[in-house]
């Protein structure tokens, strides 16, 4: 450490006092070059102060973390409807069909299957293994379902329509459990049961096929007469659906969804092939596998599997929720069912047994979920219902109650209404789904969930080591009343304490921090409420949503002060019992040093005010012949 530097014309540089011709002159050498605006200007070319805008949701849920410069049209985790851009809304409201109170007299009543048949719903309730199941019939004009219309013998396990070549149309629901197997069909008058053993069932080539616990696969023709076809070369218990999808060369075919991955059907041989996607053992992979447009989905816990079987060769991609930063701790589960509808793919994952998040603030950010927390444990969650459309994610709907389960899903035009059906806690919900590719919140009779929260990923510019001030947030919004409600609020440096930035009226709203002075952050997030009115006695009430046009953040990026100096050293003469010609060897070789140099110009007693520089630049005026003196002008700055 250098001592005092207390004379006004000396400076101490890498273990050397100088002499100086004139004073320090010091310059801040820790700023961003400035803006460089090519074409016209946008919102982002101040030249001061950045600017980043949420304006598009539609990239949907599952990132946590932005990367700089991507990720803007994605969120962490959200309720609301993503999918248009410039509108972030309310939820799609979910309906309650009417209780069952004949199939609640089962132990523990849960949906085994929901079919649409003649333009109607029915649903098979089960309960513990040594009861019947229940099939019922929705009245979609009273909401009630009457009374039990069939009692297979076993618990459902999957459900299909089927038009025979005689033009006979069943509704047919196979049923497995300890007790035994079969399936039972209804021909629009008559129930009538089989024993065959059956566990899921699919049509193809206008027959009914079904599959056993066991493998083995079987077709029928006529109703009522099952031939054994193909065996599925895997353990008893392994398929866990069968449907149908095209080969290579454009033809319908069966497929096997299990838990090892996905076989084909080879009808010619009556034997299954494996195909590319195979998987290591897992115990829900498959569950509800279907084909959604061109491509089959399938599901392995929160993964899901895009598989298109082509000619040149199958091609395979990761779509599921699970990518990228996957989904809150509390919302994790496993996808156990899959329904198409013309805008997306739903898939139901059950968090009645999820990996839940548990809090410990001992062990770093990276490992904690979304509310702070951060070990992993095996709890219950929130199940929901995810939809998905190419572009990503999004949550269609989201239990309020922890621990119970999704079971079943379907979409239906049955009673002329486009609705997403499902199964929840035994009980069965639908909600109104559009049928075209309209934003709901210009379809007059579309009608909405009374909240929802929308929660975007932590922003750090690319630069979470980096302090940023932020400035002003400006909220645009429509259709906001004192009923119909918006409220923002942030939080910074990855922890969730939350500081409100309320919005107060229709229009842009402009919410400065740190009352003018501005709020310093690493990193920051914002939770966005939205609210409609509960109140009955307003016309139309459910058909109200606020809209969330653009969220806007003014912010301004500083890196750490650093220090420029320029100093003119005076080498005229000797200087500390040094004569000119040492002094400039010991500058030339802190010039041409590859350390850092330490250099002081004003010192205090504990050298907390010493720097460490490179030499960017070096000039001079020096005598010629043996005359060693001159004077030299050094740029000095620190890195």
């Amino acid at each position: 450490m250098a001592s005092k530097v207390e004379s006004p014309n000396e400076i101490y540089l890498d273990g050397t006092y100088y002499p100086i011709a004139r004073p320090v002159q010091s310059v801040l050498a820790s700023i961003y070059p400035a803006k460089v605006v090519i074409g016209d200007t946008s919102k982002d070319s101040q030249a001061h102060t950045s600017v980043v805008a949420w304006s598009d949701w539609r990239g949907g849920i599952g990132v946590d973390r932005m990367e700089a410069g991507g990720d803007i049209n994605r969120a962490w985790w959200s309720t609301c409807q993503l999918r248009y851009k410039d509108h972030l809304i309310l939820p799609g409201l979910d309906n309650d069909a009417a209780a069952n109170a004949t199939a609640t007299g089962l132990t523990g009543p849960t949906i085994g299957a929901i079919e649409e048949y003649a333009n109607s719903v029915y649903v098979a309730w089960n309960g513990s293994i040594s009861q019947n199941a229940q099939v019922f019939l929705y009245n979609n004009t009273s909401n009630a379902w009457g009374s039990a219309l069939a009692t297979p013998a076993d618990q459902v396990t999957d459900s299909t329509t089927w038009r025979t070549l005689a033009s006979e149309t069943f509704l047919v629901f196979a049923h497995y459990d300890t007790n035994g197997s079969g399936y039972t069909r209804f021909d629009g008058s008559t129930w009538t049961s089989d024993a065959t053993d059956t566990q899921y069932v699919a049509v193809w080539d206008d027959r009914l096929w079904g599959i056993s616990y066991a493998g083995q696969l079987w077709y029928s023709i006529v109703a009522g007469t099952e031939v054994d076809d193909a065996k599925l070369p895997l353990p008893p218990g392994s398929v866990t659906a069968l449907f149908v999808a095209r080969d290579a060369g454009g033809e319908p075919i069966l497929y096997a969804a299990t838990k090892k991955g996905l076989f084909a059907h080879d009808a010619s041989n009556a034997k299954f092939v494996q195909t590319e996607l195979t998987l290591p053992t897992h115990p829900f992979a498959g569950a509800g596998t279907i084909r959604w447009r061109d491509s089959i989905y399938m599901p392995a816990g929160l993964g899901v599997y895009r598989y298109i079987n082509q000619a040149g060769g199958a091609v395979l991609t990761v779509t599921g929720p699970d990518r990228d930063d996957g989904l809150p701790g509390d919302n994790r589960g496993t996808i156990k069912y899959m329904s198409g509808s013309h805008n997306e793919l739903f898939v139901g994952v059950d968090s009645s047994t999820a990996a839940k998040i548990v809090a410990s603030s001992s062990l770093p950010y990276q490992w904690q979920s979304h509310q702070g927390s951060s070990v992993i444990d095996v709890d219950t969650g929130y199940s929901s219902i995810l939809g998905y459309n190419d572009m990503g994610w999004e949550a269609k709907w989201t239990a309020d109650t922890v621990g119970k389960s999704i079971q079943h899903i379907l979409v239906s035009d049955a009673y002329s209404e486009y609705r997403l059906w499902w199964g929840f806690d035994g009980e069965i919900k639908f909600m109104k789904i559009p049928s075209d590719i309209i934003n709901p919140s210009f379809v007059s009779d579309f009608e909405f969930r009374a909240s929802g929260t929308h929660e975007t990923p932590w922003f750090s510019a690319g630069q979470a080591e980096v302090d940023k001030l932020a400035l002003k947030l400006r909220t645009e919004v429509q259709d906001a009343s004192s009923t119909e409600t918006v409220s923002v609020s942030y939080a910074t440096d990855y922890s969730e304490s939350y500081t409100s930035a309320d919005i107060t009226s229709d229009g842009v709203t402009e919410y400065t921090f740190g009352e003018k002075a501005g709020t310093v952050f690493r990193a920051i997030k914002f939770k966005i409420a939205l609210a409609r009115t509960t109140n009955t006695d307003t016309d139309n009430y459910k058909k109200l949503t606020p809209d969330v046009v653009s969220l806007t953040l003014e912010w301004r990026k500083k890196l750490p002060a650093k220090w420029g100096h320029q100093v003119q050293i005076d080498l005229n003469g000797e200087y500390k019992g040094k004569p000119a010609k040492d002094l400039r060897s010991s500058l030339l070789a802190t010039i041409e040093a590859t350390t850092l140099a330490e250099f002081t110009f004003r010192d205090d007693a504990g050298g907390t005010r010493n720097f460490y520089v490179d030499c960017n630049q070096a000039t001079g005026l020096e005598y010629s012949g043996y005359d060693e003196r001159g004077v030299s002008t050094l740029t000095l700055t620190e890195p």
